[in-house]
């Protein structure tokens, strides 16, 4: 808690510039002309499963075109079962677990995690939490080293959000989310390191207009620098570059990390 409590400082001089984020229709346009989208550079997905965990007060659909193309390439893309993240991360948590499970278990491999923003934490607790579920995650301007790190007109939103929570609307998170035991190991685990084995890549934009770049470089993870807003991290063919580029990593070193099937029946017969 006392990381979360540093990480409050920072946020509270947190301003990034807010009008950036005008930038998401052509960053959507642009990507209906880019070979990315027809999937120039993406290999076979070979049936590879991946969760896509959307942002804050944002729902599945945001991350439909990404789910789309990731299926068109062979990979089994899940969506989080979210109309819209605001519900309490300890409550979140446990359900995305058991969601990965049962991919994990149908597709017989380890899954990549996709978070955009506030997806990009849960993704993150997730591995930590259950490593021989998750390959790889993928975080799209998510402030992991500084949650609050967000434009002020955006703390606001949480601020209501936390307050309506408190008085009791369902589904969402309440402002003792912050410092009570309901969330408690969740930031604990948010602030800690990833286990061995499980590959990170954090995708941030110095552009972002809602979040602190500077919150989205967590050291445990490779760090790719693209140019976009924050909301158009969904739809920005960099990010999406940087998605295909960092599964293909976490397929090969899924196949390092076992033998295939066949090789493993060769060997028990000999």
């Amino acid at each position: 808690m006392a990381a979360l409590k540093g990480a409050s400082l920072i946020a509270r001089r947190a301003r990034p510039p807010l009008w950036r984020e005008a930038r998401l229709g052509l960053e959507a346009a642009a990507l209906l002309r880019d070979p990315v989208l027809r999937g120039h550079g993406l290999g076979d997905g070979r049936g590879r499963p991946v969760l896509l965990i959307p942002g804050f007060l944002a729902g599945d659909a945001s991350l439909g075109p990404m789910a789309g193309w990731l299926k068109r390439a062979g990979y089994r893309p899940t969506r989080a079962g979210m109309r819209a993240n605001v519900d309490c991360s300890g409550t979140l948590v446990p359900k995305l677990e058991e969601r990965l499970e049962r991919v994990v278990r149908d597709q017989g491999k380890r899954a990549a995690v996709i978070g955009q923003s506030r997806g990009g934490a849960l993704a993150k607790v997730l591995a930590v939490r259950r490593p021989e579920l998750v390959a790889g995650i993928v975080t799209l301007g998510s402030p992991q080293q500084s949650p609050l790190a967000v434009h002020p007109l955006v703390r606001l939103q949480l601020q209501a959000v936390g307050a309506l929570g408190s008085l009791g609307a369902p589904g969402l998170f309440r402002r003792s989310c912050l410092d009570g035991e309901c969330c408690a190991e969740f930031w604990e685990q948010l602030a800690g390191t990833l286990p061995a084995g499980v590959g990170c890549v954090a995708v941030y934009s110095r552009s972002d207009g809602i979040v602190d770049w500077r919150a989205c470089l967590d050291p445990c993870a490779e760090q790719v620098e693209i140019a976009s807003s924050h909301l158009g991290m969904a739809v920005n063919p960099a990010a999406w570059r940087a998605v295909g580029a960092a599964l293909e990593r976490f397929g090969r070193a899924e196949a390092r990390r076992r033998p295939p099937p066949r090789a493993r029946r060769l060997r028990r017969a000999a």
